[in-house]
């Protein structure tokens, strides 16, 4: 019999695979096991290795008053069990040329078991995966980590967010309207030599241009 790894889930509880055999038995003595196999690991812990307790087998058969059932210590791991994040939301925002993403909201553990003492730490930050405009562009978030006595049972699932950058409005100065003689038309001959952009940002400089060429 062997038995199971598991994934955390807050008990001692084990499972045993295989069908029990008994080893040692002397000449033809009748002796078999009966019953059912169950396991318990010393500690519901996360850990490698961890010593699983048999228990639930019997001797059965005309000799199996001539012997004493000597149950294995088997052992197997129990690895952390994933908790999600809730609570958070991220801010859509204009143009700034970063990826930085404002994130707002409590965050909240979701998926502790029982009675155990898990809480989240830290100031949720987040980025998207582009500085561009887009809509529900995926955001990162980072800067939470799990505290209390039973954290390192658990793995930490940061959400994935997102949120909509939009362009950012550039003014243009520097256009002038010429005076004109009445024409009977309502078209204007315009000046554009001092036109200029107001409010590239830095990291775009050079990057951005106006064009004047179809000003009308």
């Amino acid at each position: 019999i062997v038995a199971s790894n598991k994934v955390y889930d807050g008990t001692t509880s084990a499972t045993i695979t295989g069908t029990p055999v008994p080893s040692g038995v002397l000449g033809s003595d009748a002796v078999s096991i009966s019953g059912t196999a169950s396991g318990n690991f010393a500690t519901k812990a996360v850990g490698s290795n961890e010593p699983v307790t048999v228990s639930g087998l019997i001797l059965s058969g005309t000799d199996a008053g001539n012997y004493t059932l000597s149950l294995p210590t088997l052992s197997a791991n129990i690895t952390s069990a994933w908790l999600r994040v809730s609570g958070l939301a991220a801010s859509s925002k204009f143009y700034d040329g970063t990826t930085s993403a404002t994130i707002t909201g409590t965050p909240a553990p979701s998926g502790v078991l029982g009675s155990d003492a898990v809480s989240i730490s830290g100031t949720a930050s987040g980025n998207f995966a582009s500085k561009a405009v887009g809509s529900n562009e995926p955001i990162t978030v980072s800067g939470l980590t799990l505290s209390g006595t039973d954290a390192g049972n658990y793995t930490l699932s940061l959400p994935t967010l997102t949120a909509n950058i939009t362009p950012l409005g550039l003014p243009v100065t520097g256009i002038t309207a010429v005076n004109k003689v009445y024409d009977g038309t309502t078209t204007a001959t315009l000046v554009t030599s001092g036109a200029a952009l107001v409010g590239v940002l830095s990291m775009d400089t050079g990057n951005v241009t106006l064009i004047t060429s179809g000003a009308t």
